[in-house]
């Protein structure tokens, strides 16, 4: 829009400046001869519609006023043919002056033109460099971040499994101790209970330990395969205690996809468990529902679990997978972590949005065992 209304405005200037030429030769033709003032006033006014033409439409425009220019003064000069060379050679010196004067006024306009162009091209490469920097330094102000979080965290990892591996041994003598005290008090005796509760914290404060100890672990060997539809079964024979007791609806779709693809059997039996524990936690008594899915596609798989439970707010999505972030009261805050660790180490992703019931939804990319992962060429459909 603003290019055409431009265009426009250029033919309205062109069209007044040849109207311009025009009237000054008809000034010039219609006054008479001895009038030499008049002569002269109107050949100064020329001038101004090549300077004008040069000035606003450069080299060409400045030489087109001064051709025209000279086209309508030429019957002025006519009138002085038979006064002698001396009195229309002078005329003649001033269509010279004027193409000269639109030459000179046309050139040194498309010199300031092309500078103009030049300055701003030079302008628009410094304000994308400037971009570009401006880019480029908030990225390594984030990598500076993420770097002093990871070195934070390696030191905290590391003090956490020195820590861990020394509360480890004189925990499993407590334990043992507490089971030869369950001989001793039978179910029927009064501190029985105390006993049963000693032994539940203890096996909590053993899974805390461990937990700690598996995200500080190295990778260790490749273990063994089996189809991930078994490995699923296994987790839901597992859960089926807690799935029963808060009377939850656990569905399972694409199993017979899942015969056909392999996985490593602890590794996965771990990360389902995490998840599908958390969406156990997350959901209400007697109307929870959790779908496990499987979808492959090519040589590749996607696992997703969701549940209709309280779901995780989009400020919470990316903590949840950073150590000891938790909201449940007697949570680690490792779950998540070490089954985001062990999916990275088989190749793969695992991600967290919205599932349509109001709940969330974990979503694992898995390659098939030994084949390298593209999760953007595999899903980007």
């Amino acid at each position: 829009m603003r290019e055409s209304r431009y265009g426009d405005m250029r033919k309205i200037l062109l069209a007044l400046l040849i109207t311009i030429v025009l009237l000054i030769g008809m000034l010039h033709f219609f006054t008479p001869g001895h009038l030499h003032f008049y002569h002269d006033t109107y050949r100064r006014l020329s001038y101004f519609p090549i300077v004008l033409g040069g000035l606003w439409f450069g080299l060409r425009g400045g030489l087109a006023m001064a051709v025209l220019s000279s086209i309508f003064f030429i019957p002025h000069v006519l009138l002085y043919i038979d006064k002698g060379p001396h009195a229309y050679l002078s005329e003649l010196a001033e269509i010279i002056l004027y193409l000269a004067a639109g030459l000179l006024v046309g050139m040194i306009s498309g010199r300031q033109t092309r500078l103009r162009e030049k300055y701003r091209l030079l302008s628009e490469k410094l304000g994308k460099s400037y971009e570009r920097l401006h880019e480029e330094t908030a990225q390594l102000i984030e990598a500076e971040k993420q770097l002093a979080a990871a070195q934070k965290f390696s030191a905290l990892g590391k003090m956490s499994a020195s820590l861990a591996h020394e509360i480890k041994n004189p925990l499993s003598s407590i334990k043992g101790t507490a089971e030869i005290l369950v001989d001793d008090y039978p179910p029927e005796h009064p501190n029985r209970e105390f006993v049963d509760i000693l032994l539940k914290e203890i096996a909590r404060l053993q899974g805390t330990v461990e937990d700690i100890l598996k995200y500080s672990r190295e990778k260790g060997a490749e273990e063994h395969l089996v189809p991930l539809s078994e490995v699923t079964y296994h987790v839901a024979a597992l859960l089926e205690k807690p799935l029963k007791e808060k009377e939850i609806q656990l569905h399972l779709t694409g199993m017979e996809k899942a015969e056909d693809f392999p996985v490593a059997e602890g590794k996965l039996t771990q990360v389902l468990l995490n998840i599908l524990l958390n969406s156990i936690d997350a959901v209400r008594q007697g109307e929870g529902k959790i779908r496990l899915t499987f979808v492959k596609k090519d040589a590749e798989g996607m696992i997703e679990v969701c549940d209709n439970g309280r779901g995780i707010p989009e400020q919470n999505r990316e903590r949840v997978f950073e150590p000891f972030y938790t909201d449940k009261e007697d949570g680690t805050g490792l779950g998540l972590l070490i089954s985001k660790k062990i999916v990275e180490s088989l190749g793969g992703k695992i991600t967290v949005t919205d599932d349509l019931d109001g709940g969330a939804c974990f979503r694992i990319f898995l390659p098939t065992a030994g084949r390298d992962f593209d999760l953007v060429k595999v899903f980007q459909g």
